[in-house]
């Protein structure tokens, strides 16, 4: 397994190009979120691995889907630049707090039917430029109430529905143990359709080792299927971030099947 760090999570006292330069000197690639705010020439200079980034500005899959292919077609572009392979997608636009621009409780057959014609077309525009679209699961109860199609399962049901190889999950293991859990059944039934993985610890969205989730357990039940693929650190430090990324590669290359 290939390990990675977002950098909108960790090193927070340091500015975003340094918290880069610290990741990729610890060993690790590197995760980013909205790349519009971010100096594109600078963080190709410093020799980063980049193994995600947010696929799109604007838009959804239900609502406004052609702001999203222009917007995703855009990120495609700076992630060309940045050698980045997976460009990431929520079930709907979100807002500068993570919460949807257009909450919706309910999802209607409709909006799956528009949501899979959606990822379609991302799928095909994907395929254009040798990248992957990666849809993520999140959670409702805590991080994204009113997201649709926030859950693993939807996730998982939507890019079977599409079945084509350049829409994968970036499968999220803290947002899918709070709002499903059994988490190594989980990954069995998404392993064939893994893009990316995603971590933290329950509660607190912080480092494996700070909460409830048994990450050793779920590293060896990645490697039983043959995972290896990137596992990003999606989390916050609990306390020092160099100790954070230390738990983090502990949790992963430590556990035995």
């Amino acid at each position: 397994m290939r390990l990675a760090v977002c950098a909108e999570m960790v090193f927070t006292e340091l500015p975003f190009l340094e918290r880069v330069e610290r990741i990729h000197a610890a060993g690790f690639d590197v995760e980013l979120w909205n790349w519009t705010t971010k100096d594109i020439a600078a963080l190709q200079k410093t020799g980063a691995g980049f193994s995600s980034m947010t696929g799109y500005v604007g838009g959804s899959l239900t609502h406004d889907q052609d702001r999203l292919l222009e917007t995703a077609e855009q990120s495609i572009r700076v992630a060309l630049e940045l050698g980045c392979p997976r460009l990431n997608l929520h079930g709907t636009e979100l807002d500068d707090r993570g919460l949807p621009v257009r909450p919706q409780y309910e999802v209607s057959g409709e909006m799956w039917l528009t949501a899979a014609r959606t990822l379609e077309r991302l799928a095909d525009l994907a395929q254009r430029y040798d990248v992957t679209f990666v849809l993520e699961n999140l959670n409702a109860e805590v991080d994204h109430p009113g997201v649709p199609f926030g859950k693993a399962a939807d996730t998982l049901a939507l890019v079977k529905a599409v079945d084509h190889p350049r829409l994968r999950l970036m499968l999220d293991l803290y947002h899918a143990q709070i709002g499903e859990g059994n988490l190594i059944e989980l990954i069995g039934k998404a392993f064939p359709y893994l893009g990316e993985i995603q971590v933290a610890d329950v509660p607190g969205r912080c480092e494996p080792g700070t909460g409830e989730m048994n990450y050793p357990a779920i590293a060896a039940a990645l490697r039983k299927h043959g995972y290896q693929g990137t596992v990003g650190l999606e989390a916050f430090a609990s306390a020092d971030s160099e100790l954070a990324l230390r738990r983090f590669r502990d949790a992963f290359t430590n556990a035995e099947i």
